[in-house]
């Protein structure tokens, strides 16, 4: 009995380790999607602040914007300020380390996509 409970914790471990996802510090493009589907790119830069806290900066068309970034499991979120509006993001974080997003701005409808890539 103790080894079937030993090689039970031992595989709920590995899972739990396969499973872990992480953002990585430093610079990724950015291609998107504008709330009318107009498509926009340009680049991001993520500081890591803690394990699961960071600043990200974006710089798209010439715009640029700062918010303060949480890692929870797969998902990575950023509540972000864009001139005088607040935004957020959601991404999942995929096994390849792109995240893919939908944000949205106060005052407006609907919602975007955006995808980071990290730089290497």
């Amino acid at each position: 009995m103790k080894k079937v409970i030993v090689a039970a914790a031992l595989l709920l471990a590995a899972a739990s380790a396969v499973n872990a996802q992480t953002v990585n510090a430093g610079k990724y493009t950015v291609e998107g999607t504008n709330l009318d589907g107009s498509s926009y790119s340009g680049t991001a830069e993520i500081t890591l602040a803690s394990e699961t806290t960071c600043v990200i900066e974006w710089d798209t068309a010439g715009e640029k914007s700062t918010g303060v970034c949480m890692l929870n499991g797969n998902a990575f979120a950023a509540a972000y300020v864009l001139g005088d509006a607040l935004g957020l993001i959601v991404y999942k974080v995929n096994g390849d380390g792109t995240l893919e997003g939908n944000w949205t701005i106060t005052g407006k409808d609907g919602s975007g996509t955006e995808t980071l890539t990290e730089v290497n």
